[in-house]
């Protein structure tokens, strides 16, 4: 099993926690495929901790759906279902369009500022055809509304749905385009005038396009 060994190592958060980040990250991106079988002796080498917060995170991993283990056999990567966006999309697109509602009266003009800020990168990256960052800076623009809205069990939520979403994007899956652009901004000025309802739908509309856009490519 080709593990990278030139990356920088991790921050001392818990052994867990930098284990758990680090594993999930090379699932999303494809550095440990699907189908991989995964050997914990070698993973804590890798990573420079013991093997407990590896398994600990392998746990954890198998809970989110990004590994399948089998007691006392192997563990391996989950294989990549590229239809499991018609049913990853629709609850964080609904917990999305939740948190901007309650994100409304908490607003101030330095989130306004954040908010316009991000989306000018996210449009030049999406303008460049800069997809692999655009999706990050997509991510960050979310996020604020996430953050602000404050609400602990919408952030668990969505966090492990976006991942999912993440490694979707890395396998072809997703595709941004221009109209998010547009979006985003229709976002910011509905939370400007405060319409629950309105931003609510636009919110929902631009996560739920890009299921459309998903059996769009397929059918081509």
């Amino acid at each position: 099993m080709p593990i990278p060994t030139n990356h920088s190592k991790p921050i001392r958060k818990t052994a867990k926690e930098s284990a758990f980040n680090q594993l999930q990250q090379w699932i999303i991106d494809g550095t440990l495929y699907p189908g991989e079988k995964l050997n914990d002796t070698d993973l804590a080498e890798a990573l420079g901790v013991s093997r407990t917060p590896v398994r600990e995170s392998l746990q954890l991993l198998e809970v989110q759906g990004f590994v399948k283990m089998y007691p006392g056999k192997a563990t391996q990567v989950t294989e990549v279902d590229k239809e499991s966006i018609t049913e990853l999309l629709p609850p964080l697109a609904a917990l999305q369009a939740l948190s901007a509602e309650l994100a409304i009266p908490h607003l101030s003009k330095e989130t306004f500022v954040l908010l316009e800020n991000t989306n000018k990168r996210f449009a030049k990256a999406v303008l460049s055809k800069d997809y692999f960052y655009a999706l990050k800076i997509d991510e960050e623009f979310h996020q604020i509304i996430v953050d602000i809205a404050n609400n602990p069990h919408i952030s668990s939520i969505t966090a492990s749905l976006q991942a999912h979403v993440r490694r979707l994007f890395f396998h072809n899956s997703i595709i941004l385009t221009e109209k998010s652009i547009d979006e985003h901004n229709e976002v910011i000025q509905l939370l400007k005038e405060r319409d629950r309802e309105k931003v609510s739908a636009v919110m929902r509309e631009n996560w739920l396009r890009a299921i459309d856009e998903f059996h769009s490519l397929t059918e081509e």
